[in-house]
């Protein structure tokens, strides 16, 4: 299993996290995911055989968001 974790953009009330997460527990391989207000950040527990950090943040882009980087891959 392996963790990542992105900074998010444009993610401002609890319905934007509610989408995002939704978005990222629907990638395939993921273990857990969280999506935390106060820091602007997504954590992601996943298995690395099933999903990528591609996956991820493409998962975030089509919720309508933006990635800002993570602090694991440099997105």
């Amino acid at each position: 299993m392996e963790s990542g974790s992105w900074k998010l953009e444009g993610v401002k009330t609890k319905e934007d996290a509610d989408k995002v997460l939704q978005a990222l527990n629907s990638v395939w391989g993921v273990r857990k995911a969280e999506v935390n207000l106060n820091s602007g950040e997504a954590i992601v527990s996943f298995d690395e055989k099933a999903a990528t950090y591609d996956d991820f943040a493409q998962a975030v882009i089509d919720s309508g968001y933006k990635v800002g980087g993570s602090k694991d891959e440099g997105l």
